[in-house]
């Protein structure tokens, strides 16, 4: 089979690095880059933490309104695939180069792979769940990395295509987790003891777009008395500058670039405790087993809910100081997302799917 992968954004880039290794021992791949994620600390530094091929395209759509940007992406990969022809356009979670590839394959006929597909935050107001809903319901293959996604499926009334294949990222994650130490020097560059700092990254357009939300988040990250390590995304960067904040970050708070894969990794490995808005931060929180605080007023991760592994909480001082300072006394189920073989599931689900003729 020809089968193209659209890709943009740093998820996608883990994700696919296993997808990609398993798919290319039988078929053609051709990696479509829409460039979503430009900045190095974002993009390229990925592809060579993971190992990922070079991407035979990349789009080079970069940061616009969500508009402007999922129809760059359409437009683009449009034309790449009149001019490609594959049998199969797999694309990754929720974002609007997942949008814009699934709607371009649709409307040439294309078939659709939907890796993640059937998560659920059940709000709207989120880009994200617009996006996951619209390419669910544009797909002819659901993979699925959960049996909560099989079942907000089935609740839409999806059930044709859908496969419980558990989640890439666990793929990923023990791959690479026995070589972090070996690779990784970020604890000694940093002067870090094990267990003795927290991790934090911020990026979300409600948090970051929000001079209150961002300000609170700030302020309650600065009364830790562990150091507060924050890789700064570039979005993060520009309001913290606009709103007065990068100039007065709190002492304890430890700004640094975007790290890669392999890096950030071992750092949250050896955490205390993760406090994110990220999606997929949160649940590799909960396979490596580190308690985890979300400003987020819902997840689609809500396995990781349980127990109060993983705390939802909103973009407020005290509510963030309380989650971050409570014990947790309890065990993650790090199986709930499988056993680190969904990417073998999904090119086996793929290969059936498509017969050889």
């Amino acid at each position: 089979m020809k089968i193209i992968s659209i890709v943009g954004a740093r998820p996608q880039f883990i994700k696919c690095a296993p997808v990609s290794v398993e798919l290319r021992k039988e078929h053609e791949e051709i990696l479509v880059h829409t460039g979503q994620h430009y900045d190095p600390n974002l993009s390229d530094i990925f592809f060579k933490d993971l190992r990922i091929p070079p991407p035979k395209y990349h789009l080079g759509v970069g940061s616009y309104s969500h508009g402007k940007q999922t129809s760059a992406i359409l437009e683009k990969a449009e034309n790449v695939l009149v001019k490609e022809v594959p049998d199969l356009v797999l694309v990754y979670g929720d974002t609007n180069s997942t949008l814009a590839g699934s709607l371009a394959a649709a409307k040439l006929h294309i078939p659709v792979a939907h890796i993640e597909a059937g998560l659920r935050s059940f709000d709207r107001m989120m880009p994200e769940e617009v996006n996951r809903v619209v390419t669910d319901h544009l797909s002819s293959l659901l993979l699925c990395p959960t049996q909560t996604a099989i079942q907000n499926l089935a609740n839409e009334g999806i059930t044709k295509g859908v496969t419980l294949v558990g989640d890439v990222m666990v793929d990923a994650l023990r791959y690479n987790i026995a070589s972090t130490e070996k690779k990784s020097r970020i604890l000694t560059r940093l002067n870090l003891k094990k267990n003795d700092y927290y991790v934090a990254t911020i990026h979300r357009p409600g948090n970051t777009d929000n001079q209150q939300n961002l300000t609170s988040i700030i302020e309650a990250l600065g009364e830790l008395e562990k150091t507060v390590v924050f890789p700064v995304h570039p979005r993060t960067r520009k309001y913290l500058g606009k709103y007065g904040l990068w100039d007065s970050l709190p002492g304890n708070m430890r700004a640094i670039d975007p790290l890669g894969y392999i890096d950030m990794l071992n750092l949250m490995k050896h955490a205390k405790k993760i406090i994110t808005d990220s999606g997929g931060i949160q649940k590799e929180a909960y396979i490596l087993g580190i308690p985890c605080i979300t400003i987020r007023r819902n997840t689609e991760w809500i396995e990781t809910l349980t127990g109060g592994w993983n705390v939802l909480v909103d973009a407020e001082k005290c509510a963030i100081l309380g989650a971050v300072l409570a014990d947790v006394r309890t065990n993650a189920d790090n199986t709930v997302f499988g056993a680190g073989d969904a990417a073998v599931r999904i090119a086996r689900v793929i290969e059936e799917a498509f017969p050889r003729q």
